[in-house]
């Protein structure tokens, strides 16, 4: 089973290269900020307790984690997983490991997209025009979102680079070219 934590801030291509990575390797995308959109659409009760990411903010963990569990539970017999947005916390990394336990498996990689602030900002700021999506057209929130990301993450990272399944990518360029990196890092992952 090929399970990858794919790490980058806000704008930095996660939800895009998730979507080449399903194809390419047959992988469920949890993506926690889409599925809380979702709930939050849809008014349950896990949404009503979410609405603190629209400000900019992190969801609750038990939230996150609620979900999170729910998927990866419905897709026990998946090639794989990608998490998109999950783990944000070193509280969660062990939620996530405790979960892939459960169906005999384990974070197989960590990938981190990066990509330079302004870029990052210039990419959501589009994305909030074209998609409509309202957190991404307030400057102020976006920048906090990236600063939070930065702050929140740096553990999550560090966790990941101690355990030797930290693998960083150049987020810059085409879709094609940054796929490839990507598919290269999980070469050398899929090695060890």
């Amino acid at each position: 089973m090929l399970n990858i934590v794919l790490f980058g801030a806000p704008g930095a291509g996660k939800g895009t290269q998730a979507e080449l990575l399903m194809k390419e390797f047959g992988l469920i995308h949890l993506s926690t900020g889409d599925m809380l959109r979702e709930e939050i659409a849809k008014g349950t009760e896990l949404g009503n307790r979410a609405k603190s990411i629209e400000s900019g903010n992190f969801a609750p963990d038990d939230v996150v984690i609620a979900l999170v569990e729910k998927k990866v539970q419905e897709n026990r017999h998946a090639a794989g997983f990608i998490f998109d947005g999950f783990p944000r916390t070193i509280a969660q990394i062990g939620v996530l490991d405790s979960i892939l336990e459960s169906i005999g498996s384990s974070v197989t990689m960590m990938v981190s997209l990066d990509v330079a602030e302004d870029e990052l900002v210039q990419r959501l700021l589009k994305r909030g025009t074209e998609a409509h999506r309202l957190d991404d057209q307030d400057l102020d929130i976006i920048r906090k979102r990236i600063r939070i990301y930065h702050e929140r993450t740096v553990a999550v990272i560090d966790h990941y680079k101690k355990v030797g399944k930290h693998y960083p990518v150049d987020g810059a360029g085409t879709l094609d070219q940054i796929l490839a990196r990507i598919k290269d890092q999980v070469g050398v992952a899929a090695s060890k």
